[in-house]
């Protein structure tokens, strides 16, 4: 035996009977033990040594210490889930998926091979369209996965189904799907119920109330509103405010005399909230009155050689303004006038003003003249409208050609706006606007732009973001510049293109102000991409396969 082994006797003997406190050591530890010298030291023992000694009794002293505690009770099943097993090769797909959870990301050059990580939510968005139940041993990396990706949630959440909320309740570090469920996991009841649902809505708790409440909202609108104009002029004031938000699912002309109600209201808020909902009805009393205001505002002059708009701003935002949601002070660096004007023709309808501007289709009004420098301003308010009303005409007339100078429609002012109004038009012809903006100003400005577009885009625009990256190739343009629409195009281009993009992967001939190096990132780009789009094809059939019973519920392991 060494002699660090072998203690005097009385010494041990006192360590054991008054071991120091686990918080002293710990102190002694991080403090060091040349500042504070643990309060158990041996004489003749160096201090560090004497330390950790102490610290291994008082460890064994607390183990041995605990008592054995009453068997916790043994939680219940895992609810069923009812829906079809993947089939086998879709869940070996999923496994490679889920392991690859460092992702491609990060800034800097990511090689020629797939990014697994970002291809899972669109196979989670194509499995979830099929039905298919998440295979059990899956769902521990699933909700791991989602934990770390908000973006992941609610797709990765569907396709757990119900097991998702029983596992979170066993393991703290998955609680995400309770809050995320709605009414935290709690189970809500059947629309038919009245009386139970009378209860939570008396008794619930405030996520539990707005989960039942958006629920019934969805298939019942009529006795969701019953429900909470009820108890409404009970409720706090932040509450009455998240609720009236769920009214904007079902919106109608029955929520208007509500609505109207909440006008009112002593909130702020919740009124700014009301006045916002009716005006999406066109044909609500706030909308009248709204046209009323606007139109009294704007005109056509036909005095001069061509017909103008002049404008004449509201002079002050009186107590009806204000009640039906104009916001009287504006804020800094604005004009209070403008900004009246802004708001009242913002929640005016816009069928008002081709009566008004000398029965005008959209396209003719936008293309007045205004007077004053009152332009910006108006066509501001118009595409604002354009886009809460969701009007087509309006934001095909305000979003202009896009082969115009820099693609500005008369009042599309910002690539943002540009994004909403877009989201207004039908697939096809937002992906043909989108596609003539590439075609005539490039990819430097479409970032946002391609963001609106349904996936997989169509034909037109795929091919207009492919021949634009190949022209940004040839022109030796830096290469990293365009990664962001690289990763975008692996997500959305439709996987039939791979073929037509098999001319690209060789690495061209540099020219002298190229960027060094650029030939390379491009082909290694180009590689990636279709690679990638072959993935993406080869996970689509692998879901469409009809697979035996129970070939998705086995461990991918036991598939090889």
């Amino acid at each position: 035996m060494n002699g660090s082994s072998t203690e005097p006797t009385g010494q041990a003997l006192a360590l054991a009977l008054a071991p120091p406190s686990w918080e002293d050591l710990v102190t002694s530890a991080l403090l060091g033990t040349d500042r504070r010298p643990p309060a158990a030291a041996v004489p003749g023992r160096e201090a560090p040594v004497a330390l950790l000694d102490a610290a291994a009794v008082v460890t064994l002293r607390r183990r041995a210490g605990l008592r054995p505690a009453a068997a916790a009770r043994r939680p219940v099943p895992a609810p069923e889930d009812t829906r079809p097993a993947l089939p086998a090769a879709a869940a070996r797909r999923l496994a490679l998926l889920l392991a690859d959870r460092s992702g491609g990301g990060g800034g800097g050059r990511r090689g020629s091979s797939p990014d697994l990580m970002e291809l899972l939510p669109q196979w989670l968005a194509a499995a979830n369209a099929h039905g298919y139940a998440a295979p059990p041993q899956a769902l521990p990396a699933l909700l791991d996965a989602a934990r770390g990706r908000t973006d992941l949630r609610p797709a990765a959440l569907e396709f757990a189904g119900p097991r998702a909320l029983w596992l979170a309740r066993l393991n703290s570090d998955w609680r995400f799907a309770l809050r995320s469920a709605p009414g935290g996991g709690a189970a809500l009841p059947d629309s038919e119920d009245g009386e139970a649902v009378q209860r939570l809505w008396q008794e619930g708790l405030f996520a539990e109330r707005v989960a039942l409440l958006s629920a019934l909202r969805a298939h019942t609108p009529a006795p969701a509103r019953e429900l909470l104009t009820a108890t409404w002029a009970t409720e706090r004031a932040e509450d009455r405010l998240m609720f009236l938000d769920a009214l904007r699912t079902g919106l109608s002309a029955e929520d208007e005399p509500f609505l109207e109600q909440a006008l009112g209201d002593r909130s702020r808020n919740v009124r700014a909230t009301a006045a916002e909902l009716l005006s999406a009805l066109p044909g609500s009393a706030l909308a009248a009155r709204m046209a009323v205001r606007a139109t009294a505002c704007v005109a056509v002059d036909r005095t001069g050689d061509s017909p103008t708009i002049v404008v004449e701003a509201p002079p002050e935002c009186d107590r009806g303004m204000e009640r039906d949601g104009v916001v009287a002070r504006p804020p800094a660096g604005r004009g209070e006038r403008s900004w009246w004007l802004g708001q009242l023709v913002e929640a005016a309808p816009l069928g008002t003003w081709p009566g008004r501007l000398g029965g005008r289709t959209p396209e003719q009004i936008v293309a007045l003249p205004v007077a004053d420098g009152w332009q910006g301003e108006l066509h501001a308010a118009w595409c604002r409208a354009a886009v809460r009303q969701r009007d087509a005409a309006w934001s095909r007339a305000l979003l202009g050609v896009p082969s115009a100078p820099e693609a500005g429609g008369p009042g599309a002012v910002s690539l943002a706006e540009r994004a909403k109004l877009l989201a207004a038009l039908q697939d096809g012809e937002r992906a043909e606007w989108v596609a003539g903006f590439i075609a005539t100003h490039g990819l430097s400005e479409a970032f946002q732009l391609l963001g609106v577009c349904g996936i997989p885009w169509a034909a037109p625009l795929g091919r207009a973001v492919v021949d634009a990256l190949d022209i940004a190739r040839d022109a030796g343009s830096y290469p990293w510049s365009f990664s962001g629409v690289m990763g975008l195009a692996e997500r959305c281009l439709d996987p039939a293109e791979a073929a037509r993009l098999d001319g690209l992967l060789a690495i061209p001939d540099e020219r002298e102000d190229a960027s060094p190096g650029a030939g390379g990132y491009w082909a290694e780009a180009f590689q990636r991409l279709v690679s990638t789009l072959r993935l993406r094809a080869a996970m689509a059939t692998e879901l469409s396969e009809t697979s035996p019973s129970g070939a998705g519920t086995q461990p991918p392991e036991a598939a090889d």
